[in-house]
């Protein structure tokens, strides 16, 4: 009977793919049909389904590089795991549906073309499902790593003036490496003003505020003062209705504002010479 198998969704790949793709539209994860073409979709479900005859077909290590490279494409679409689960379970459907109707088995042959079709899935779902979690967890790692490496330095922009960049979301572990950054790079530029911009941050909650009010507190005890510049409107909003107490931080709209200011702070000015650009 996996003979039967191995025979009967080669040679209906075409018709399987056609009601899965449709199926998963009807009923899949929306973010997935909409966020992506139908050509892009139509290419990753033909892989998937490659993939799964791949096990049919194919040596163990030919099916480990194909699934292998199809977690990887899936992740790096930003494809969810329930598409993976869901798609497989819709696989299996369309197979028994097909198989139901097949009038070339008896009834006896096809209940045992059930019981091994069953006992042939199951584990396939599991390595798919420990093929992509294997694969986001080392995308995760990967891009942790990438992050921190630009995890932001402090740079020096005029003497004793210095600015801290920041990009992206802030969570409790990069706030500790930016803190790190920050106060080591004050003593070592010898900074009497940090300006720590945040047109870059997308979001600033309760938590970010609390952070940003942290390095500025570290900041005053080594010595330096600090601003708070590229605040947007919609987090100066933000800011006022979560109630967050930025008293003792000054704060410009923009990183050239604040740079201006910061130059005053140390005693200096930008002058605009006569017959210059």
């Amino acid at each position: 009977m996996y003979k039967y198998i191995s025979n009967y969704i080669p040679s209906h790949k075409d018709e399987i793919l056609d009601k899965w793709i449709q199926r998963m539209k009807e009923e899949g994860d929306e973010r997935v049909s909409k966020i992506v073409s139908d050509q892009v979709y139509i290419k990753t479900s033909s892989e998937f389904v490659d993939v799964i005859l791949s096990r049919l077909t194919d040596s163990n290590r030919e099916y480990e590089e194909k699934l292998e490279g199809f977690a990887e494409g899936i992740v790096r679409l930003g494809w969810p795991l329930s598409f993976v689960t869901s798609g497989l379970s819709t696989l299996g459907r369309i197979v028994f549906e097909g198989i139901s109707n097949d009038e070339s088995i008896t009834p006896d042959e096809r209940l045992e073309v059930f019981s091994v079709y069953h006992n042939w899935m199951e584990p396939m779902l599991n390595e798919i499902i420990d093929a992509y979690t294997s694969t986001w967890e080392r995308t995760v790692s990967l891009q942790k790593i990438a992050l921190q490496e630009l995890s932001t330095p402090l740079i020096p922009v005029f003497e004793k003036i210095s600015v801290l960049p920041l990009v992206g979301t802030i969570d409790t572990e990069r706030a500790k490496l930016i803190m790190e950054n920050l106060l080591s790079g004050v003593v070592k530029h010898r900074a009497d003003v940090v300006l720590i911009d945040i047109t870059g941050v997308p979001v600033v909650d309760t938590m970010v505020a609390h952070h940003i009010i942290q390095a500025a507190d570290a900041v005053r005890l080594v010595g330096s003062k600090c601003m708070l510049v590229g605040i947007r409107p919609e987090i100066a909003q933000t800011i006022v209705n979560l109630g967050i107490d930025l008293n003792l931080i000054i704060t410009t709209s923009t990183l050239r504002k604040g740079i201006e200011k910061a130059l005053e702070m140390t005693n200096r000015q930008i002058i605009q010479l006569e017959g210059l650009n």
